[in-house]
């Protein structure tokens, strides 16, 4: 039998996500938070071991490990959104090929609960120079495209916003150009596959079975240069502080298209419509210079 865990303290950092993402559900989410927790680990006969700090941005993640053999564990407890509620789905599709195995899964009427094989979490692939994290990343993107048949239940790429907060005068241009790119894109998509989501440096871990594996997907069915362009958009920071950028841009965005044979244009039409994205979600959350970045980003584009 399980040991009765001491106090579950969620982490600031997924109170302030999802409140400022989720306002109508996070409350009553973020207050039952620690007894569900402690119900899966009674649930799944689990010890729990720590519970991450910060932990993701929709979720509280805990390091536990199984009663029966002390195998180590990761347990996942999401609030249910649209961008998490298919994470099962992608995860039993990839089987541990690529990315994190999935152990367990159980929902509850607010919340999806994921039993995880435990990775190393203190090792993202970010740690890695640029230039080798882009190769490792290239390669482990390209295992997870899995073609899908019409009648997958996952869903396409979401619109940008049709409400967006408030943007500079400069950047309205950008945000009516990303609308009519992902519209334009969208009618001519002649691919379809099991899209990550939001496949990025910080969403590869460390392994132990293999050198690196993808965690945290937000699954999609769609083509591949939107999967791309969110990996072209790492380290946005390094690469807007660098000279030259607009050559950078499209060097990275040339080396990436040829590198998992992808339309150049195509994916260049994503990154701006994900940039834009981006920058509306921070600009959503208050990060007001993480949207400035993403919209100069978008600019060049």
């Amino acid at each position: 039998m399980s040991a009765a865990p001491g106090p579950i303290t969620v982490p600031d950092w997924l109170t302030r996500s999802v409140t400022a993402t989720h306002p109508a559900e996070a409350p009553a989410w973020l207050a039952g938070l620690p007894a569900l927790v402690s119900e899966q680990l009674a649930r799944l006969a689990l010890t729990l071991d720590r519970v991450l700090d910060p932990g993701g941005t929709h979720s509280l993640v805990a390091y536990v490990h199984r009663d029966d053999d002390l195998t180590p564990a990761t347990l996942k407890v999401s609030l249910r959104t649209p961008a998490t509620a298919h994470e099962p789905e992608a995860l039993t599709a990839w089987a541990g090929r690529g990315a994190v195995l999935l152990l367990d899964a159980h929902r509850t009427a607010s919340s999806g609960v994921l039993l995880l094989e435990r990775l190393h979490g203190e090792i993202p692939l970010r740690s890695l120079a640029e230039p080798k994290a882009m190769l490792e990343a290239t390669s482990l993107l390209h295992r997870l495209w899995l073609p899908l048949p019409e009648a997958s239940s996952l869903p396409a790429a979401p619109a940008l916003p049709t409400e967006a907060p408030a943007l500079p005068d400069e950047a309205t241009p950008l945000l009516t150009e990303a609308r009519e790119t992902a519209t334009a894109l969208t009618a001519s998509a002649t691919e379809r596959f099991l899209l990550h989501g939001d496949f990025h440096h910080g969403n590869v871990l460390a392994a132990d079975r293999a050198p690196w594996l993808a965690i945290a997907p937000r699954p999609l069915a769609g083509e591949r240069a939107y999967d791309l362009a969110r990996l072209v958009l790492d380290r946005a920071d390094t690469l807007v502080g660098s000279p030259g950028l607009p050559g950078a841009v499209r060097r990275r965005l040339h080396q990436l298209a040829e590198a998992l044979d992808v339309d150049r244009d195509r994916l260049r039409g994503w990154t701006l419509v994900r940039a834009v994205d981006l920058a509306l979600a921070a600009l959503a959350a208050g990060r007001r210079p993480e949207a400035e970045l993403y919209l100069e980003f978008a600019g060049v584009l």
